[in-house]
């Protein structure tokens, strides 16, 4: 029988490799299946906590951060070599803007109360990512809450909590995304391969139930 195991991942849905980690993960948890069943929970992590509400201009951002566009273009294409393996088409030249990512922690905070949390962070990595939309414009929010099936959004928004349950991801160290919490007892940082986190998951289980 199948050990359940409650996982929570910290991410942010501007940081590609959390969308190739998701990707990976979700193969882990298929690797796995057999032994350890999975209660997946999403903790937020704002890689640009002091961005501007209205975000920036990504080539300008990214300049700034890793000191010139070619340094950048080269790192794009790391992540979009590694993207393709998972199936992800990454299409950095059709992102203008890197967003605050703040609304749209508080819309997976609010559709994971209501089970769609899976759909909306899917939905999130793959506008930004793939489709090159701003996640930080409320419109687009909107028409992600309601294809997603949210119902509550925005009203059921709350930044407070959101802010709290990040301050509680840092307490806990945890400096770079994505992090995987497994039963608040074993971290796994970084989007490693399936095989690496499925042995994690067996082993954090296992020791669970010993």
């Amino acid at each position: 029988m199948a050990k359940r195991l409650t996982v929570e991942i910290a991410s942010d849905v501007i940081c590609p490799w959390c969308y190739i980690g998701k990707r990976r993960f979700e193969k882990a948890v298929a690797l796995a299946a057999d032994e350890v069943q999975v209660e997946l929970r999403w903790l937020p992590f704002q890689l640009n906590p002091d961005m501007p509400a209205g975000g920036m201009a990504r080539r300008a951002y990214r300049e700034a951060k890793f000191g010139s566009l070619e340094r950048s273009r080269q790192l794009d294409a790391r992540v979009a070599a590694e993207g393709a393996k998972e199936g992800i088409a990454f299409a950095f030249d059709r992102m203008e803007r890197t967003p605050n990512t703040s609304r749209a922690h508080q819309l997976i905070d609010v559709a994971q109360r209501s089970g769609r949390a899976q759909a909306v962070v899917d939905a999130l990595f793959r506008a930004y990512f793939e489709a090159g939309r701003d996640i930080g414009d409320e419109a687009v929010l909107a028409e992600l809450a309601s294809a997603a099936g949210v119902a509550d959004w925005p009203a059921a928004a709350d930044a407070d909590r959101v802010a709290a349950l990040e301050e509680d991801v840092r307490s806990l160290g945890i400096q770079a995304v994505p992090t995987f919490i497994l039963d608040r007892r074993v971290g796994v940082s970084g989007a490693q391969a399936p095989e690496t986190l499925a042995q994690a998951l067996r082993e954090t289980a296992e020791a669970e139930s010993a």
